[in-house]
Formats: structure tokens, sequence, C-alpha cells
């Protein structure tokens, strides 16, 4: 059973994650947070110090999500079977952590000045080892001559938009929220794109 001082960090973070992605670092308050939480805002600062360890520590939240995400290709030999993978569990990121997904990106788009060296590193050595495999992949004739890095970027473009672009998504679709089909339905569709574009026999049943 999850202690008091459990339950209150997890309600902190999840909180901070929300309102940090609707206001962004700057404009966001400790109050803001604690007032949404339902905390005194002092608790804030007993459980995470300062405003920055507490974005810090919404950045860290997503970071092993997305370093598993390329589990697939180190594991799986066959390029449709690792694609598929990766593309779905990019999905289930932008489903389960939405809003650290809309922190990440933000955070990214100001040059990062909040990660710490470590989980850059970490993430650069991912993204450069799966772009190896793929390149491994094209050398041995399984996939077309793409780019590896452009076709990474445009995976991540392709999955990440259910996150961090979910209002448009909401608007376009008439939806309040999506629903585990229509993450289903997006995973079936990119993955098919991607295996068709890279010319990769698809996963036999």
């Amino acid at each position: 059973m999850a202690t008091i001082r459990e339950r209150n960090k997890r309600l902190i973070l999840k909180t901070a994650c929300q309102v940090f992605a609707d206001k962004g670092f700057a404009a966001t308050k400790t109050s803001d947070i604690a007032d949404k939480a339902g905390l005194p805002k002092a608790n804030i600062y007993y459980y995470f110090k300062s405003k920055e360890a507490l974005y810090r520590a919404v950045l860290e939240s997503i970071i092993e999500p997305l370093l598993q995400a390329y589990t697939p290709f180190h594991r799986e030999q066959e390029p449709a079977r690792a694609l598929e993978a990766y593309i779905k569990a990019k999905l289930r990121i932008s489903r389960e952590h939405a809003d650290a997904s809309k922190v990440f990106a933000h955070e990214i788009m100001h040059g990062a000045p909040h990660l710490s060296p470590q989980s850059l590193a970490q993430l650069k050595d991912e993204a450069e080892a799966s772009v190896a495999r793929i390149r491994q992949w094209i050398e041995e004739g399984r996939m077309a001559p793409v780019d590896p890095q452009h076709l990474m970027f445009t995976i991540w473009a392709s999955t990440q938009t259910y996150a961090d672009f979910d209002w448009q998504i909401l608007q376009i679709t008439g939806r309040k929220k999506l629903a585990a089909k229509d993450y289903d339905a997006a995973a079936r569709l990119i993955t098919d794109m991607v295996l068709k574009g890279c010319e990769v026999s698809p996963c036999e049943a």
C-alpha cells in the first residue's frame, strides 16, 4: 500500500504535468499546481524543493518510456516487427503520457535547457543505435534505401502528434477524448504507410 508521502508525490507530479503542459514552465506558478492538486503550497516545496526541480521531475518521468520504446530495434530481427512495435510503443506514450509528452516537446523546441546531460545522451544514443539498425537492414537489402534519420523523424512526428496536438485532433474528429480503438487505428495506418514506403514485407499473423 502506498504511503501518504508516495501518494502526495504522485499527485503533485501528475498535476504538475497537466499545468506545465497547459501553461509552460515560465508562466506556471507553484501555487497553480498546489491549488489544482488541493494541497498546501508548502507541500510542493517539501517534496520537490523548487518549481524547477518539479519541472525536471516531469521531464524525467517520460525519459524512461521514451528509452524503452527503442527496445524493438535491439530485440527484433525482422524490420517489420521492429518498426510496428516501435510505432505502437510511441503511440502508447502519446496516450498514457500525453501531458508529459507536451512538456517534453515544449522543452525540446526551446533547446532542452532543463533536461539533464545524462538524459540527453541516453536519448541520443538510443536514436543513433536505432538509425544504425535501420541502415543495417537497408544494406542487407531488407528495406528500400530510404534515409534512416528522416524515417525516424517521420515516425516521431506521426506518433507524437496524438499527444502534442491532441486539441486539433479532437476538433477535427469531433471527439471529447480518443478511445483505445483510435490509437489502434492510428498504429495500423502509420505502420502500413511505413512498411509500404520502405518496401518491407509485413509481419505474418
